[in-house]
């Protein structure tokens, strides 16, 4: 498959981020593009004060925050629906993955991205 194009981040790649997480730092270093689904981002920001990497990292020109916006929304909720499951921001993110050509989901959470969809290539943090 190569290399991945774009990396596809949920809130706990966010915040192992934010937490300095040698891992995840190497991975976003070798990225040439970064997707963060708005829902995503809700989950991991508190207070934007102290996210100051965080925040570096959403207003970097390689990185994309993917509006939910109502058709986002609908497809999430119907991709929830065929895997019987209801966590709708897990469900933004794998639509976002499956959007960007050659990417990689970067997340905590690997059993409820398989679940979503099984072909997904996946990276663990």
């Amino acid at each position: 498959m190569g290399a991945p194009r774009s990396l596809v981040l949920d809130a706990g790649a966010l915040i192992a981020f934010e937490r300095g997480d040698p891992r995840m730092r190497a991975l976003l270093a070798e990225a040439k593009r970064v997707v963060v689904p708005a829902g995503a981002l809700g989950q991991a920001w508190r207070d934007g004060r102290r996210q100051v990497p965080l925040r570096a990292l959403c207003n970097s020109a390689r990185t994309h925050v993917v509006p939910l916006d109502r058709p986002r929304a609908e497809a999430a909720g119907t991709l929830c629906a065929r895997a019987r499951t209801s966590d709708v921001i897990d469900a933004s993110v794998v639509l976002a993955a499956r959007q960007e050509q050659s990417s990689v989901v970067i997340t905590s959470d690997p059993d409820d991205m398989r679940r979503l969809d099984p072909a997904l290539r996946i990276e663990v943090v």
